[in-house]
């Protein structure tokens, strides 16, 4: 983005720091210019007709987000998230796709750490080991790469990345042109910590709770809920923004979909959920916390009718690939760098072929791993089976042994074909229901009359 078109931002944000939703035309009119290369012509008309609706959820909740979250941090979200990394980076990282013959993510998810205060039932991080970090300035040339490419959206994930929180507030200092977001158990958060939150205005936070307090403490450890509800009031005084995440399995399923737990944490001030699937993924993994088809069905439409009734931003990480035509991972949207350097396609594919310390970042995205990804992306022509371990696991299987992958698991490296092994029964029993949902799909209905006009 040129100093012209930068100092138009500036002065919008200023514009429409108050009043914004009086001003809410003008912002339209505003992306609509900065959209230069039409690549969000849809999202921008739908957001347009959804947001100036009196009656729109979507209205009452950008409304109730004005009226809670200090002004600066949402000025930061239209400057660094918006703008930045959907407007001018999307443009910039699709030219360098273009160039190279490669995915370049939107996102990058990183571990500043291994090591975590928590020990849950299930999770992988435990089979990183403990010990590992990267360090400040390893963080901050991948993000400095990361924006030659043209991405601006950084998250962290661990282990628990609030254990390296001075060091993440650095680096939000040092790129403020960038948005940054972090899983986080929420345990570790003080009013220092919201304070400078407060302070660089480029960081938001989603909470890891398993549903009501029985099941998050199952899970997590005795005491853990009330801490997440702690840290969760703390932000919402500082005037923060946050939401939460949860993992949906056999045994918590219907207590995460609920209207009794979705209402709470929405009046506790959560303004997104990221929804996602139990996976199998280490050498003790429980299998039986896979979610069945029938849970799996029963997120993919509660999730839908979430969006539709409730101010909150809803997001289902496996059932949303209707959305994102399939697989994000391998860099087509976003990949995964772990706290030992180790560059994997997704945080629930620990394969590599190399580190972030040895390459560059754009030669971790030209890998064979990673192009086997995009040489096979989408996985699956039913947009409900996105995932090439939970869903399609022989072309997982097929892609680490084509690309000479290893296991980055460093307690207990994990075969691939054994990996694969403890998915590939969810795989065909979700595949017979994930068929009939994708069939009454509209989407689907499209994807086959474009087939057929083809064809002719």
């Amino acid at each position: 983005m040129n100093s012209v078109s930068k100092a138009a931002v500036h002065l919008l944000l200023n514009y429409v720091s108050n009043n914004p939703m009086e001003k809410m035309p003008v912002m339209f009119e505003i992306a609509e210019k900065l959209d230069r290369g039409h690549l969000h012509a849809g999202q921008i008309s739908t957001m347009r007709q959804i947001l100036l609706d009196e009656n729109s959820v979507w209205r009452t909740f950008v409304e109730t987000v004005v009226r809670e979250v200090d002004t600066k941090l949402l000025k930061k979200v239209v400057e660094c998230f918006f703008v930045n990394s959907n407007l001018e980076g999307e443009e910039r990282a699709r030219a360098v796709e273009k160039k190279y013959n490669c995915n370049v993510p939107w996102a990058i998810l990183m571990d500043p750490t291994s090591a975590c205060n928590l020990s849950c039932i299930g999770c992988w991080a435990a089979q990183y080991g403990n010990r590992h970090n990267l360090s400040y300035e390893t963080l901050d040339s991948i993000c400095r790469q990361g924006k030659e490419l043209g991405i601006y959206f950084y998250i962290f994930s661990g282990g628990e990345p609030l254990v390296r929180k001075k060091d993440i507030i650095r680096l939000c200092e040092a790129h403020q042109d960038c948005y940054f977001f972090a899983f986080t158990n929420g345990t570790l958060v003080d009013d220092e910590f919201c304070q400078d939150l407060l302070r660089v205005g480029n960081f938001a936070l989603a909470f890891s709770i398993e549903g009501d307090e029985a099941a998050t403490d199952q899970r997590r450890g005795k005491g853990t809920y009330r801490k997440v509800i702690e840290a969760m009031e703390r932000m919402k005084a500082h005037k923060l923004l946050f939401g939460y995440s949860t993992c949906y399995h056999r045994y918590n399923t219907k207590s995460v979909g609920s209207d009794e737990f979705v209402d709470d944490m929405i009046a506790r001030g959560c303004r997104f959920s990221w929804n996602f699937t139990y996976m199998p993924v280490g050498k003790d993994a429980r299998i039986d916390y896979i979610a069945t088809p029938e849970q799996r069905a029963y997120m993919y439409r509660r999730v839908r009718e979430i969006r539709e009734t409730k101010p909150i931003f809803a997001m289902d990480f496996w059932n949303d690939g209707e959305y994102t035509d399939g697989c994000i991972a391998g860099g087509r949207r976003y990949l995964h760098i772990n706290a030992a350097g180790d560059v994997e396609p997704c945080a629930f594919i620990h394969y590599s072929n190399v580190n972030i310390h040895d390459v560059t970042l754009l030669e971790a995205l030209r890998s064979p791993l990673f192009m086997s990804y995009r040489r096979n992306q989408p996985f699956n022509h039913n947009m409900l089976r996105p995932c090439p371990l939970l869903d399609n696991p022989e072309m997982l299987a097929a892609m680490v042994k084509e690309s000479g992958a290893k296991s980055t698991d460093m307690e207990a490296p994990e075969d691939v074909d054994a990996l694969c092994a403890k998915t590939a029964p969810a795989a065909a029993a979700w595949a017979d229901t994930a068929d009939r949902l994708w069939a009454e799909n509209p989407k689907s209905r499209k994807k086959q009359a474009a087939t057929v006009s083809v064809k002719s």
